[in-house]
């Protein structure tokens, strides 16, 4: 089902941010995080959601606002804040690119920037969870459903397809991997 899928990547998402999250406790403690780790959720973040997580959000949306207006209306602009998380993204890549240009950047001042793409991320979903995921699941009808599937099977094809979707799926475990390999590096030095 569609909401499964999407909760699915919400828990995939949440695993890279606290990944990141993991790191950026390295860095607050005055230590040096894994910096290929943290690049590779970074690369991932900018690409994953916009190509395949939130176009499938955005069809859903589209047939709430159809079958419910008024539940369409209390979700809100989910593509500005789509776009809202892709410049707190942003503002993390540049952070990090400063600090390993060794820029004077205040250590507080990245963890800030960091932290706040986390927290929102965060919140981003939990408020989908909360409100769009079960507001489409009761006003969208079974045909909205099958019409969603087929349409996003157009949309995927050939740019999205199994291919690609299985890279994005190598992507994540080789970032939970290096974050794996890191935390046994810093235990093995303790």
């Amino acid at each position: 089902m569609v909401i499964d899928i999407l909760r699915q990547e919400h828990r995939n998402i949440e695993m890279l941010l606290q990944v990141l999250e993991r790191e950026l406790g390295v860095f607050a403690r005055g230590e040096r995080p894994d910096y290929e780790v943290v690049h590779a959720v970074i690369a991932y973040f900018k690409v994953y959601p916009d190509a395949c997580h939130h176009p499938l959000e955005d069809v859903v949306l589209e047939k709430l606002k159809v079958r419910d207006s008024v539940a369409a209306a209390r979700i809100g602009d989910l593509a500005a804040d789509h776009r809202r998380g892709a410049n707190r993204l942003r503002r993390v890549a540049l952070a990090i690119e400063g600090v390993l240009a060794d820029q004077e950047l205040l250590r507080q001042t990245v963890n800030d920037i960091i932290r706040d793409f986390i927290e929102q991320e965060r919140c981003h979903m939990a408020k989908e969870e909360h409100d769009f995921f079960p507001a489409a699941l009761k006003a969208l009808r079974p045909q909205d459903w099958a019409e969603i599937v087929a349409r996003l099977s157009d949309q995927r094809d050939p740019v999205f397809s199994e291919v690609v979707e299985e890279k994005f799926e190598v992507v994540r475990r080789h970032i939970l991997q290096l974050e794996q390999e890191a935390d046994a590096e810093r235990l093995a030095h303790c």
